[in-house]
């Protein structure tokens, strides 16, 4: 089988756009501008349209641009950092947590995270909903498994949905000793739910960070955040060096 010379591929004429575009919007725009409509730009650059939006949708991809309906594309805000230190040891909704609670059920875990929790896949657990928001915009959405069997008084029968049941369930794993956590991060796609609350479509690529809390000699909760891959990126803290692991078993090195 032969080989593929890739510097002798040419570089397509929409990527190329794509550079120049970068740099006009470092040097010409400021964040929130509105971006000329696409007649204009095309004119600018001396492109089909065609062209202009397959470069228009690249750079929004890259988290450059935004797409607002009614407003037209705008230059996007710098991304927002994620920070994957495992030094921040702290339960979820402890002082200084950025996430806000939306919702609460009883439910079962997907078998992965079931696994990871060390229970049944039939056995009930609560599914605690969160989401995070930047600018007003929304950047992450949370799903927090806990087994109730780890927090036996979380959720007693007069909570019903909504925010009270989620702060009953934190206020529970609050109490805990927290013995540790780690954090495992992959690329992935949005799935439908996933997208809603994003406001992004389906297959959108977004970061998805997992988090075990350790307690009681044992994994007692199970975090999964997605973030919008446009509008975050991932900061570690001074000195620390990403590990990497198989994750396709489904389980997470600690």
């Amino acid at each position: 089988m032969g080989t593929t010379q890739l510097e002798t591929v040419p570089e397509p004429k929409y990527w190329h756009l794509k550079t120049v575009l970068s740099d006009a919007l470092d040097s010409e725009f400021s964040v929130g501008e509105v971006l000329p409509n696409e007649r204009e730009l095309a004119a600018r650059f001396g492109v089909a349209r065609a062209t202009l939006r397959q470069a228009l949708e690249q750079l929004e991809l890259e988290g450059r641009l935004q797409r607002r309906r009614g407003v037209g594309t705008t230059v996007a805000p710098p991304r927002m950092g994620v920070a994957v230190g495992p030094e921040r040891h702290s339960w979820p909704g402890s002082g200084g947590d950025a996430w806000q609670p939306v919702d609460c059920e009883a439910g079962t875990a997907p078998a992965a995270i079931a696994r990871v929790l060390g229970v049944s896949p039939d056995e009930t657990v609560h599914i605690v909903r969160r989401n995070r928001m930047t600018r007003g915009q929304p950047v992450a959405a949370e799903l927090l498994y806990v087994p109730t069997s780890a927090v036996p008084g979380g959720v007693t029968a007069d909570v019903q949905g909504g925010t009270a049941r989620v702060r009953a369930v934190l206020r529970e794993l609050q109490r805990l000793d927290l013995e540790g956590q780690d954090r495992a991060v992959e690329l992935g796609s949005a799935r439908a739910e996933d997208a809603k609350q994003l406001d992004r479509l389906p297959g959108a690529p977004v970061l998805v960070v997992t988090t075990r809390y350790f307690a009681l000699g044992r994994t007692v909760a199970v975090a999964v955040a997605t973030y919008r891959a446009d509008t975050c990126r991932l900061t570690f803290d001074e000195g620390e060096s990403p590990r990497l692991a198989a994750t396709g078993d489904g389980a997470y090195a600690r």
